[in-house]
């Protein structure tokens, strides 16, 4: 496989932005000021140009080891949606590398058993990713207002319907299971973050921080897609900087 591409913005200390479903100019875009202070370093997941596209399909375990030697130089890492499952992995397997780990809404609902509401937004991520476009179109449609697409009544845009179609065949979130005990024991500090648009995203993100002794924080007002919420870059920046300097 080819290696994956990394597009380096601004001067400081390494931040490592891993998307989700959407690319990096849709979920980061609002970070772009940080590049004064920070190395901005955007990943661009396979399948997202200038990347390869995945040789089979879009899979967290194989986002785990395209990331493992981006890690070398010990950054910290900031991951939405579905990229927070390859950097979860990736990041139990060698810990001591990364200096902080921020994850904004994780499809992660195996934290949350025996809630219907969470089972149910696995079920739907699932068929979506399943069937892509020919998921019925009622379920087609919340999953994508869940995930923060910009729709509305009328036909789908042409970047929303890509979108599905690149992750039609995807790896289901549902066979995640990161080892979040081996992080927590190594005492990488986390910050877990939500949007307050939807109570499943609310109480995943809270098993989240549990899990992993973490800080939480919810940023409401662009749903999905936290990272353009108000607030949310002054409260990143403040815990990258407590983070900075630490062994």
């Amino acid at each position: 496989m080819g290696e994956i591409v990394v597009v380096r913005n601004g001067s400081g200390p390494e931040v490592l932005l891993v998307h989700g479903g959407a690319g990096p100019r849709t979920t980061w875009g609002a970070l772009a000021p940080l590049a004064e202070r920070w190395t901005l370093a955007y990943v661009h997941r396979r399948g997202y140009p200038p990347s390869p596209p995945p040789q089979e399909r879009q899979d967290f375990a194989v986002d785990a080891l395209d990331l493992a030697p981006l890690l070398t130089g010990r950054p910290h890492v900031v991951a939405h949606s579905y990229g927070v499952l390859g950097t979860l992995i990736a990041a139990a397997a060698a810990p001591g590398s990364v200096r902080s780990l921020t994850l904004i809404e994780p499809p992660l609902n195996h934290l949350v058993p025996e809630d219907a509401e969470v089972a149910r937004l696995e079920r739907l991520g699932d068929t979506v990713l399943a069937h892509g476009m020919d998921t019925p179109p009622a379920q087609l449609r919340e999953f994508l207002r869940l995930a923060g697409a910009p729709i509305g009544d009328g036909p789908l845009p042409e970047e929303v319907v890509a979108g599905v179609r690149r992750a039609h065949g995807g790896r289901p979130t549902s066979e995640a299971r990161p080892q979040l005990d081996v992080i927590r024991d190594a005492g990488v500090p986390v910050l877990v973050v939500s949007g307050d648009h939807a109570a499943t995203f609310e109480r995943i993100c809270d098993a989240l921080a549990a899990a992993l002794c973490g800080e939480r924080s919810v940023h409401p007002g662009a749903g999905h897609f936290v990272a353009a919420a108000p607030g949310f870059a002054e409260r990143l920046e403040t815990f990258l900087r407590k983070n900075t300097f630490r062994r």
